[in-house]
């Protein structure tokens, strides 16, 4: 999509090239055609980027003021015809007690006022006002004196909380000085004040001004209609500028309604134009401007050293300090904390947010030194070795290189010029499955807090390379631990200590697989994945390259087998691999250095070194198994629609050494994946400054996005400050999150590290969210309303309840972008059936946009409802709701009740009083195109109301009840156990309560979906299963079959491999599970009951023997008691196509 910026250089080169005669005089638009342009504008697309950007960010930052201060003054420049303050809840516009605008448009000025005075209802927006509000009909000047002058009163006196530019800085130059003077106008300190700029998003040099917030929404669009008199209006607006003569004008508005034409979007909205524009946030305070001189002695740069990433190489922070001693950089900590500047550290140069527009960086190229110590016995350890203390400037191939010396080495990633940030958020490499990540080899580090400046030294620190005055930090326990998985977000890391390992040489083989289409590439790929995830041994490391070559698809396999003996080959499984795979391209032995060279994107893909230099953009994801050739698919689709040829997918094989460590054990808590797919956006360089990179970066987005239900997890070494990586980040630490999110409060309490992988706590939503699916004209409106009033009735002083539609803001966006009705598309159906393809056309976009628009819809629907007990979301009709949407709330019952219709009914019951005949679009499509199975099934028939009713009486109303809640008072929760930064759950102390394993049976019999009459038998896998499966079968007269362990069952048999527990001790030797076939039958249903519900690998091996003997998953239901939905089980379930089988879980917890 072509961007606004790109529109007004085409449209002006266009005019450039028309050598328009003298006579043709440019005039500026009058204030007339300024205000028709901006009216027709605000009625398309843009407004969208003020509803989910401006007004959310707005909000956020005047909170603050509102808290502390009974009344606050605003100056707002450019306001336009309303002020965007007035889109800001009650509780912030009340607290407005002084307003003044300069707005220079005379028919903007008088609105304005109109509005200040009579605003919706005839009301003031601003209702607790100390004096009336100011409107000056003229300029901001970037003077005292300009001011004055243009508007008639001296207010250079007058000082405001809160001085808004909202898109008003177009003709503002230098912005530089508009910025100053706005700051001069702020309260005088100790009182806060702030400047607040939001502006399309673009470069500014800002003259060394310092930013103390920003934020992007990369997303946004701005559309106008089709029609020749609108793209009139909008071109002359876009340039600024129009024609005094009449046929000259005529002339040059009918070549740029072409180019609108030519570059503008059509999919997105129907007979509209859409164009990409981007939008940004900035905030400047006092300290912007009169802040304290950068500490002497420190080294500092106004230019930094060139960096390898494409996103950061234009951007130039006003200072760079480049520290040559520890000291310097707790220097540099304390001059941010002392101005509330936030800031950015740059190490290999490799991420894209290691430098900001007008943000300080702390360039660590000076720590580049390698140490290596002999005979280090580890602290609190009988592990001995040599420790290998790598400083933080230092980069990947030098610290293997200067270790390859002694004959040692570190698991480090794959690319030499790599950093210390890669390091420290994990480091995936070709040593990856023999020895673990990088960060799994750290034992110590020497850091700068970003709280006090203070020096500290973690973990096993040998004496000599302690600083002088360096101190043990208290919270050392928690510091190595965040530092080994996301240690970019807790302090400046100045050296890492890293456990040494013996060096090896590689023995590679490589193979290029042609294949004709994306049938046999599917197959082909699925085939490869499982074979060498179920074959190879640690000692071997297979890479998969998906890329086309001259259009066809091609496989690219790498096989490196790491040699720590005699350096020669002995392992017979190369060999057979080899004998599947066909001849190699190549065969040869490299060192720990060499080895670098050796990637196919290095020396084959694209051309290898040959095609020149190139730009790129990555996200990885992690896969599990490729239990199914729905991930395959996502992969060859993605490559088959990829925007340039140098475009490619990385499948790089984990397992081994990475699962060895419990995911609790270090702050990387993604462990049960056995592919990293990385995926890679590639460009030429000279096309940097052209519109292809955006194109690139939102199809590694849309990708990645593909690819997460199969996932185990995001790569957080990746993601940074784009909104677009929030909703990736809630993968990235698997259940170490909300550990996280607390550590990140305690040691960066003012945000001074803001630019890193975002780290956030998942959200905490209602006790119940009702997920109310089904297929168009269910009715699931309908009877969402009747549930509401059923469980309103009954619970009328004790619990509050919300139904909001999921759709309404998809409605909304469409309806201003569009200028459709909104109110007509939530209320009148068959207004709503006229717009449904438009509509559905419309979403499509915005979702190819942003991959993570419904689950952003969702959370936005939980979080507008942090107040009420029971949340009923309607409008869901997509595939999966649990296994995608539970972790995001693991702290809520989540409840997906699928309406269907009965195919005798010929009427829609979505409205009671007037029902209509059924919709064109048939609501009797095969249930089998909704994967995931519901929680509930609901048949919507002729006897409406009542059967709905008596639906939420027994289906719904139980799952409120006050025996839950006791139930769940009966589980303790320990923490550190059984290992450190586990708050373990014992579920089994029900079984130790009086009366707990009664009231826990009589929920079981209860809240069972199904009927116990049709039941041929119920499951229990080992101990803690058998707790409370036994009881359940003693009370509902089933019998009991066991799953026992390898060994404890006579003979006839099945068995599967016994899954670890995500949190049982990585020492414990493979084993099986066995059960008796001939207990079970496969014409009857059976019920598998478990305590617990958290990777799902239990349950799913239960299931697979199951499936041994013969039963098919549609006889399977389950029953567990507690349920920890950040573990993403239902996911797994999902992934290994076990996703029809219901499962259904009394209780519900946020943690391990």
């Amino acid at each position: 999509m072509k961007t606004v910026k790109s529109l007004k250089q085409a449209l002006l080169q266009a005019e450039m090239q028309a050598e328009m005669p003298p006579r043709a005089l440019k005039k500026q638009l009058s204030d007339e055609q300024y205000q028709s342009c901006f009216r027709d504008l605000m009625k398309g697309s843009e407004s969208i980027t003020y509803r989910d950007f401006i007004i959310p960010r707005l909000s956020e930052l005047i909170e603050p003021f509102t808290r502390s201060y009974d009344s606050i003054s605003v100056l707002e420049i450019g306001p336009g015809p309303e002020s965007i303050l007035g889109h800001l809840p009650n509780h912030h516009r009340s607290k407005i007690g002084k307003y003044v605008a300069f707005e220079p448009n005379k028919l903007f000025a008088a609105c304005l006022k109109d509005w200040l005075c009579n605003g919706e209802g005839g009301l003031s927006p601003f209702p607790n006002w100390l004096c009336r509000p100011i409107v000056h009909q003229a300029k901001f000047a970037p003077s005292a004196e300009g001011i004055s002058a243009t508007s008639n009163s001296d207010q250079t006196s007058e000082k405001f909380h809160i001085v808004l530019f909202c898109h008003s800085m177009y003709r503002m130059q230098p912005k530089a000085e508009f910025i100053r003077r706005a700051v001069q106008f702020l309260v005088d300190l100790p009182e806060k004040g702030m400047v607040i700029v939001f502006h399309r998003d673009e470069q500014w040099d800002l003259a060394g001004l310092f930013c103390h917030e920003q934020a992007t929404y990369p997303t946004g669009t701005i559309s106008v209609k089709n029609c020749d008199e609108d793209l009139n209006k909008f071109s002359s607006f876009i340039v600024g500028f129009t024609w005094q003569d009449n046929d000259e004008r005529h002339r040059m508005q009918s070549q740029w309604q072409q180019i609108c034409r030519k570059l503008g979007h059509r999919e997105m909205l129907p007979n509209q134009l859409v164009f990409s524009s981007p939008a940004m946030l900035a905030t400047f305070s006092q300290l912007s401007v009169s802040y304290s001189s950068p500490p002497p002695g420190v080294p500092s740069w106004t230019v930094q050293r060139p960096l390898k990433n494409r996103e950061v190489r234009g951007i130039k922070p006003p200072l760079v300090f480049r520290p040559t001693t520890i000291e310097h950089v707790a220097q540099c900590v304390r001059w941010a904390i002392k101005n509330g500047f936030s800031a950015t550290v740059i190490g290999g140069g490799h991420s894209g947010h290691c430098v900001r527009p007008n943000v300080v960086a702390i360039d660590m190229g000076e720590f580049n030194e390698v140490h290596i110590t002999s005979d280090w016995t580890l602290e609190n350890s009988h592990e001995s070795g040599s420790l290998i203390i790598a400083g933080a400037g230092c980069k990947a191939g030098e610290v293997i290189s200067e270790a390859r010396v002694k004959g040692l080495t570190v698991p480090l990633g794959s690319r030499p010029s790599v950093g210390a940030g890669l390091w420290l958020q994990g480091g995936i490499g070709n040593l990856t499955r023999l020895h673990g990540l990088a960060c799994d080899a750290i034992v110590g580090a020497v850091m700068v807090s970003v709280d006090s400046g203070q020096i500290l030294f973690v973990g096993n620190v040998p004496s000599r390379y302690r600083p002088a005055g360096a101190t043990r930090s208290q919270n050392e326990e928690d510091l190595l631990w965040a530092i080994k998985g996301a240690g970019s977000n807790f302090g400046i890391i100045v050296s890492v200590i890293f456990r040494g390992f013996l060096v090896p040489t590689y023995f590679v083989k490589k193979w290029i697989i042609s294949m004709e289409d994306g049938k046999e590439a599917i197959s082909k790929l699925d085939g490869y994945a499982k074979q060498f995830t179920e074959e190879l041994p640690r000692s071997l490391s297979a890479s998969l390259y998906l890329y086309l070559e001259a259009e066809h698809l091609s496989l690219g396999v790498t096989i490196i087998e790491t040699l720590t003996n005699n350096g020669k080959s002995e392992n017979s499984c190369s060999d057979k691999i080899g004998a599947i795979l066909g001849p190699t391209v190549s065969i040869e032995t490299v060192d720990s250095l060499q080895i670098f060279d050796i990637e196919m994107y290095m020396s084959t893909i694209g051309g290898g070194h040959k095609k020149g230099k190139t730009s790129s953009f990555k996200r990885c994801v992690f896969l599990r198994k490729f239990h199914t050739s729905a991930a395959c698919e996502a992969l060859v689709s993605g490559v088959q629609n990829r925007p340039t040829p140098l475009c490619y997918v990385h499948l790089v094989q984990g397992g081994g050494a990475v699962q060895d460590l419990a995911p609790s054990a270090t702050a990387f808590g993604c462990r049960g994946w056995t592919y990293a797919c990385v995926i890679t956006g590639v460009w030429p360089r000279e096309a940097d400054q052209t519109e292809l990179p955006q194109a690139v970066i939102e199809w590694t987005y849309r990708v990645t996005a593909a690819l997460l239900p199969f996932s185990d997890g995001v790569y957080s070494a990746d993601l940074g400050p784009d909104p677009r990586d929030t909703m990736l980040a809630l993968r990235s630490f698997g259940s170490n999150l909300p550990r996280l999110a607390y550590l990140k409060h305690k040691f960066d309490p003012l945000n001074l590290l803001a630019h890193t992988c975002p780290i956030q706590k998942p959200w905490t939503g209602p006790r119940l969210i009702i997920l109310v699916s089904g297929h168009s004209c269910a009715g699931k409106d309908y009877c969402a309303d009747v549930w509401k009033a059923v469980l309103a009735a009954d619970n009328a002083s004790t619990i509050s309840i919300r139904k909001v539609s999921i759709s309404d803001k998809t409605k909304k966006d469409y309806a201003l972008a569009c200028g459709a009705n909104w109110r007509r598309l939530v209320e009148d159906r068959v207004y709503k059936e006229q717009h449904r393809a438009d509509l559905t056309k419309f979403f499509e976009f915005q979702v190819w946009r942003r991959p993570q628009l419904p689950e952003e819809h969702f959370l936005e629907a939980v979080k507008d409802s942090v107040n009420v007990d029971v949340l009923i979301i309607t409008g869901m009709r997509d595939r999966s709701l649990l296994p995608t949407l539970s972790p995001l709330v693991p702290g809520s019952r989540l409840l997906d009740i699928r309406v269907t219709r009965s195919k005798d009914d010929p009427f829609d019951t979505r409205a009671a009083s007037e029902r209509t005949p059924r919709c064109a679009e048939s609501v009797h499509a095969k249930e089998t195109s909704i994967h995931s199975c519901p929680s509930l099934v609901f048949e919507n028939d002729l006897r409406g109301i009542s059967k709905a009713r008596q639906f939420a009486q027994d289906s719904i109303r139980p799952l409120l009840s006050q025996d839950l809640l006791k139930l769940a008072a009966m589980i303790p929760s320990v923490s550190n156990f059984p290992h450190f930064g586990i708050d373990f759950q014992h579920v089994l102390h029900i079984s130790q309560c009086p009366e707990g394993l009664s009231l826990c049976t009589s929920l079981m019999e209860a809240q069972f979906a199904g009927s116990w009459s049709q039941v041929h038998s119920i499951i229990c896998c080992e101990v803690g299963s058998l707790v409370f499966a036994s009881s359940l079968a003693s009370s509902v007269k089933i019998p009991l079959v066991l799953i026992r362990q390898a060994g404890k069952l006579p003979p006839p048999v099945v068995s599967v491999k016994k899954p670890k527990s995500h949190i049982s001790s990585c020492d414990l030797e493979e084993s099986r599970l066995e059960m008796d076939p001939r207990l079970v039958s496969s014409n009857a249903p059976v019920v598998i009951v478990d305590d617990v519900l958290a990777t799902g690998k239990t349950l799913c091996a239960t299931i697979e023997l199951l499936r041994k003997a013969h039963v098919p998953t549609e006889n399977i239901s389950v029953i567990v008691i507690a349920e920890f939905p950040i573990h993403r089980g239902r996911e797994m379930l999902h992934q290994r196509e076990y996703g029809d089988i219901r499962v259904q879980s009394l209780l519900y917890f946020e943690g391990a």
